[in-house]
């Protein structure tokens, strides 16, 4: 009888082998997309390098904003909650891992039955029955059409995706430091700014009211002037309250309570760096949400090849054996060994519909997966033309500001000293004062317009997580 089992059990085997040579699961290939083309540079080198593999320790050279990205990169709640889902996903790794392997479960029982009088055997067994076991069960299923292999796999791809998932929220963390932080120093250069020439404009009232009283202007001038100082305490407050605001979110980005935000001078802040963006197709190496995308796509291509598994017969075989006795005494005893071992083949047939369902609900999830991809890339591809672009334009947008500054500045004086000949009217000094303020605060915003512009297209490059 031994025999005959093992040679059941080798043919069941043999015949494991044959079938596991038809696999129904299919490999992945990436999908053909067109990616020479994803973003528009007219003059910025596009190099086999990218900025965007740069560390940002090497990017930024300012000590305090790199002790921020270093303190948010460790307590911001984003990230923490990121690493919580890449540890849950590496789990699902593990389990997937464990599919191959046999399930084993063990047993210890004790039974006490008592027939009723009326009942069919009733009659013959009027003693209560009592029985003992201790068993073990094994079981074994087959990987027949691939299914336990897509598992794994879709698992592996979960675990991957929440990991670029991670990556993802470091990138836009470093870059939101960052811009906040230049945010910051560009509010506080606005504020000084505005502090001095309220100053000044005070210094101008109390000038205009004396040369009222000498009869050399009027009632409207001081008036005028008096309004302007009013205008820059309202600018003075907007910036200070800008300020809070601004500082309570760079808080929040640190993992912190709200708290006032140490920083450096607007004046001092250069990123050097060669404004490498990369041939195109490296946004699918450097791009964390790129490649989040496309692990999410095996996910479910995957997932697919279980869902079309699941309609294929299933090959298993169970094993169990232990210990039984009516008595306790003879419980764990030779005689009472008992061994049990099936091998199964099951091939579903009517289940309401319930697989094909659930094939045909994995392909649209496949196919949206794959619509994702594709349009992540070409965010990528716009973001990337976007802040190349912005920094073209900021770029000369600052050299415009300094001109017009300067030239507002010059004008500013030359009134000034016009109306103190009697040679021009108030209004054009007010004028003149006005611009060369506004001027000054523009000014201010594109200096901070170009470190932006620089942070964007690190950050749209995929820099950040390294």
């Amino acid at each position: 009888m031994k025999i005959k089992s093992i040679y059941k059990i080798t043919l069941l085997f043999s015949a494991t082998l044959l079938l596991q040579s038809c696999f129904v699961a299919k490999n992945y290939s990436r999908p053909e997309i067109e990616t020479e083309s994803l973003y528009r540079t007219d003059n910025l080198p596009t190099d086999s390098t990218s900025m965007a593999t740069i560390s940002w320790k090497d990017l930024f050279n300012d000590e305090q904003l790199k002790s921020y990205i270093e303190k948010g990169l460790e307590n911001n709640l984003d990230i923490r909650i990121a690493l919580e889902n890449v540890a849950a996903a590496e789990a699902y790794v593990k389990q997937g891992k464990a599919g191959y392997f046999p399930t084993l479960t063990g047993k210890a029982s004790f039974t006490r039955t008592k027939n009723s009088g009326n009942s069919q055997f009733g009659s013959f067994f009027t003693r209560p029955l009592e029985q003992y076991e201790l068993s073990g069960s094994l079981s074994w299923e087959a990987d027949v059409w691939g299914k336990i292999r897509s598992n794994k796999r879709a698992a592996g791809a979960s675990y991957l995706q929440s990991v670029a998932a991670h990556q993802a929220v470091k990138t836009n963390l470093v870059a939101a430091i960052a811009n906040t932080y230049y945010q910051l120093m560009a509010l506080d250069k606005q504020y000084n700014i505005a502090e001095q020439t309220l100053a000044a404009r005070k210094g101008s009232l109390e000038t205009t009211m004396a040369l009222k009283d000498a009869g050399q202007l009027t009632e409207v001038a001081v008036k005028q002037t008096e309004a302007q100082v009013h205008t820059t305490e309202i600018i003075l407050i907007d910036l200070e309250n800008n300020i809070k605001l601004l500082e309570n979110t760079f808080c929040i980005l640190l993992g912190e309570p709200p708290h006032e935000v140490e920083r450096s001078r607007l004046d001092e802040q250069s990123i050097e760096s060669d404004l490498e963006t990369g041939v195109p197709y490296l946004l699918l190496a450097n791009r964390p949400d790129v490649k989040q995308a496309e692990f999410g796509l095996i996910n479910a291509f995957e997932l697919t090849n279980v869902a079309r598994s699941s309609m294929y017969p299933s090959l298993s075989l169970t094993a169990s054996g232990g210990f039984q006795s009516l008595e306790f005494e003879n419980w764990i005893d030779a005689s009472s060994l008992f061994s049990q071992m099936v091998g199964s083949l099951t091939q579903p047939i009517f289940n309401g519909r319930r697989l094909r369902t659930q094939m045909e609900v994995a392909k649209v999830q496949q196919e949206q997966a794959l619509l994702s991809y594709k349009k992540t890339l070409l965010t990528a591809g716009k973001e990337v033309s976007d802040a190349l672009y912005s920094y073209d334009a900021e770029a000369q947008k600052l050299e415009a500001r300094a001109k017009e500054l300067e030239a507002y500045s010059v004008a500013e004086d030359y009134s000034e000293e016009l109306l103190n000949n009697g040679l021009a009217n108030y209004l054009e000094v007010l004028t003149a004062r006005q611009n060369a303020l506004n001027s000054e605060l523009s000014f201010v915003d594109s200096q901070y317009g170009q470190l932006n512009a620089i942070v964007e297209l690190y950050r749209a490059l995929g820099g950040g997580w390294q």
